[in-house]
């Protein structure tokens, strides 16, 4: 796979688009102290490099800290394990922005409910992923051919998730 700075730039914009399509990713301490559980991301156009979750205040990661985040793509042609520092931001103009009717049925006392916090994590760095097969990459898959390193798709280590950096 190839590490290019086009190729960064390029797999940091997917990944924003891949995670509105279906923001749903695996999160846990970065320790490896719990198992990682599944949580719906709520997506802030105004704030590169961040991801807000609602979560109960008895949720596993509602302390905070280091968190791994895994996301795979609805295609599984996506996949990104992003690391980042998370805390409990529960910013009433941040919960008014991010509320929607899924959130809403979660949490049956609406955006005053006792146990709502809004987890803000902060995302340090990132490893994304994303295949893109030709043609005779799949064929060649299909029948057990060997792929060559420019069928395979695109990586890149990022410090950034920002689509312009």
């Amino acid at each position: 796979m190839t590490d290019t700075q086009n190729d960064a730039k390029k797999l940091k914009s997917d990944l924003w688009k891949k995670l509105s399509e279906s923001p749903f990713l695996m999160v846990g301490q970065a320790d490896g102290s719990t198992h990682s559980e599944p949580l719906t991301a709520q997506l802030d156009e105004d704030q590169v490099d961040t991801l807000f979750f609602f979560i109960g205040r008895d949720n596993r990661v509602a302390d905070g800290g280091a968190l791994m985040l895994q996301f795979v793509s609805k295609g599984h042609d996506f996949f990104a394990c992003l690391h980042g520092n998370a805390r409990v931001d529960n910013d009433r103009a941040q919960i008014d922005k991010l509320w929607n009717k899924q959130v809403e049925a979660w949490f049956p006392g609406g955006k005053d409910d006792a146990n709502l916090a809004l987890l803000r994590v902060d995302i340090d760095n990132a490893e994304l992923w994303e295949t893109d097969l030709s043609i005779a990459g799949k064929v060649k898959m299909l029948f057990g051919g060997t792929i060559r390193s420019d069928e395979e798709g695109h990586h890149a280590k990022v410090n950034t998730t920002a689509e312009s950096a």
